[in-house]
């Protein structure tokens, strides 16, 4: 049984930072790609960020320079450390784990985490 369990969201003024951390269980986990996605109200779930499982990196443009995405395969961990939050990354943050082969978006997903930027 696949499990993704996020944890790190909560409420942070503009500017501010947080390092939302992801747990997988029920995978390899060294072997999958791992995705951060988020969904604000009334828009569609985008990916922010996504690590390959040699450690190679994509962002989106909205969050280059602020966010960086890195991977404890020791600890079976993802972690997505935001700085320079702005009020327009208040969304709920979803973590996800490809299938093996398969694109961003495909097999498992956490239950999500909200993170809030006050302005």
């Amino acid at each position: 049984q696949v499990q993704l369990v996020e944890s790190g969201g909560g409420l942070v003024q503009a500017g501010g930072s947080l390092r939302l951390s992801c747990a997988a269980s029920g995978i390899i986990f060294s072997r999958h790609a791992m995705g951060w996605y988020r969904q604000a109200p009334g828009k569609e779930r985008e990916l922010v960020a996504g690590i390959r499982s040699g450690g190679s990196a994509n962002y989106a443009d909205s969050v280059k320079g602020r966010f960086t995405i890195s991977r404890d395969n020791a600890k079976n961990t993802v972690y997505l450390q935001m700085n320079s939050l702005k009020p327009e990354d208040t969304a709920v943050y979803y973590c996800n784990a490809p299938l093996l082969y398969g694109d961003y978006g495909s097999g498992f997903w956490g239950q999500g985490t909200q993170v809030t930027v006050s302005s």
